[in-house]
């Protein structure tokens, strides 16, 4: 088998995006100021309702200024934790495009290194907590 892998359905073009998915496709290249709708965007557009369900929750969570919101986490560590878990489930895709957004944020090579440790070296400890079936002994308070 090989490691060039295709989307199993036909991206939506830009081109000839309507509706609702036309809408997204601009707020997906104003919120993230791309001049392009990356193709992530495009496959799930298949499915319109996906698109707009994904999209809504990314934008909130990631993009949180864009909807007038906050967060306590800025962009570039919400990007650490996009690229931690995405090495963690082994997205390739996603990897990729949240070190682009990373090294956009200023963030050097030798950060994303340290983040992509640490998420390995917990892949490790997790592992072995839950193989070893450790009961927890230190627990955050409840206030």
């Amino acid at each position: 088998m090989s490691d060039d892998r295709q989307a199993t359905v036909r991206p939506v073009e830009e081109a000839s995006a309507t509706g609702r998915v036309a809408e997204i496709f601009a707020d997906i290249r104003e919120t993230k100021g791309l001049d392009f709708v990356p193709r992530f965007w495009r496959v799930i557009a298949t499915n319109p309702v996906q698109l707009d369900v994904v999209w809504s929750s990314l934008k909130k969570l990631m993009h949180p200024e864009a909807v007038g919101g906050t967060s306590r986490l800025g962009p570039a560590v919400r990007e650490m934790i996009a690229v931690a878990v995405s090495a963690t489930n082994g997205c390739r895709y996603c990897i990729n495009s949240h070190t682009t957004a990373l090294k956009k944020h200023g963030v050097d090579d030798e950060t994303i290194g340290e983040v992509l440790a640490i998420a390995g070296l917990f892949n490790m400890t997790n592992s072995l907590a839950d193989g070893y079936q450790i009961e927890p002994d230190v627990l955050p308070p409840l206030e």
